[in-house]
């Protein structure tokens, strides 16, 4: 994608003016981003997903059994039938995973990195519905998918913001409008990081939350350094072969800390390990459960393939890949690989293409590391035989 080009999405800005003025910045309401949008899910059916299993779902009824009520689904058939005909909001997580035409919608964000874009969660309110104000630590697209919603925005926030007392959900005590505009189908407001909203909906109403995967500086140290210490032989500890005798034994002198601080630099600024640890954390996927492939031998796989099988990524399977010195890592749902750099459009065609057949993949097949890479890969569960 040119990020010199305008695009309907953004308004008629261009990728790169978005980025530079918008991201992370401030707010931008775009009126008929997609124009004349219908949505791909309708109630009832969204309604369907949060019976399942499988699907992470929530309602939200303010005036409830208690302000604020919340539910966790799964829920029976009959959960619906029994709520108020006004104030109360279904919330379902990552639908993109289980509804194709949504994920599709995605397409039109690739002017970001896709191992940044976490799910789209679409929510259903009836009539008031709302799930009060309040900030997310993300940046996030709310697409109106359906009828009209009010939106709100107020003030910047952070950790210190006050919030009412809730024993599940973060509702801001106190709201200080800025803005407000009414949102129709095909509308979309883009919200920065920490910043105050509240939308409650004018009717019935649906609206595609599209949410960005944002590891806060406590996930980074405590995750990455986990990761590093499976590297870390138990023999390698603080050392002080240039200690100087010490006026107080009790005190502890700064050039220890120096000393503390140079071991850790050692390991912390190792940029293999750490890009290593980074793609698998941000392709970890929201449901690991649904990752899971056959046992499959690689004979299999291209008889499959030469009598028109065809592999798709699996929906909750996420990858990206990245440049190692002369090698590639590819990272599939959590896990990475090291690679030669000769399967460069390999990767990048198993990362972005809706299919792999025998036409697309071809001269791969006869490659001993891109079948090894396929069969890996359809074992592991992020790719998939099409018909299953």
């Amino acid at each position: 994608m040119n990020s010199d080009t305008p695009l309907q999405l953004l308004g008629g800005l261009t990728a790169q003016e978005f980025l530079r003025d918008y991201w992370q910045k401030k707010p931008l309401l775009i009126r008929q981003a997609i124009p004349d949008f219908e949505s791909p899910i309708d109630a009832d059916e969204l309604a369907g997903l949060a019976l399942e299993e499988e699907v992470e779902s929530r309602l939200i009824i303010e005036h409830g059994e208690r302000p604020w009520e919340l539910r966790r689904g799964p829920f029976a058939e009959d959960a619906f039938s029994q709520l108020p005909e006004s104030e109360w909001t279904l919330l379902v997580q990552a639908v993109d995973q289980f509804v194709p035409e949504v994920a599709e919608l995605l397409e039109n964000f690739r002017f970001l990195p896709s191992w940044r874009i976490d799910d789209v969660m679409i929510s259903y309110a009836a009539p008031g519905g709302s799930v009060g104000p309040h900030f997310d630590n993300y940046d996030v697209f709310l697409l109106q998918g359906h009828g009209k919603r009010n939106w709100k925005i107020g003030q910047m926030c952070d950790s210190d913001s006050p919030l009412i007392e809730h024993a599940d959900l973060r509702i801001l005590a106190q709201f200080e409008e800025t803005a407000e505009w009414v949102l129709e189908p095909g509308d979309m407001l883009y919200l920065p990081p920490r910043l105050a909203h509240c939308g409650v909906a004018v009717d019935e109403c649906m609206t595609y939350s599209v949410g960005f995967r944002a590891p806060s500086a406590a996930e980074v140290l405590t995750h990455f350094t986990d990761f590093l210490c499976q590297f870390l032989p138990n023999e390698e500890r603080y050392t002080d072969a240039d200690a100087k005798p010490v006026s107080d034994p009790h005190q502890i002198q700064h050039d220890a800390l120096d000393r503390l601080k140079k071991l850790l630099a050692e390991h912390m600024s190792d940029e293999r390990l750490l890009l290593t640890w980074f793609g698998q954390f941000m392709t970890e996927p929201r449901y690991p459960e649904l990752v899971v492939g056959p046992e499959l031998e690689e004979e299999d796989l291209l008889d499959g393939l030469q009598q028109g099988a065809i592999l798709i990524r699996n929906p909750s399977a996420r990858l990206a890949w990245s440049e190692v010195d002369d090698d590639l890592l590819l990272f599939a749902s959590g896990q990475s690989r090291l690679l030669p750099g000769k399967l460069r459009e390999l990767l990048k065609m198993i990362c972005a293409a809706d299919a792999l057949h025998i036409d697309n993949l071809g001269q791969w097949l006869a490659d001993e590391d891109g079948r090894n890479l396929l069969c890996e890969l359809v074992k592991q569960g992020s790719l998939g035989f099409a018909d299953e």
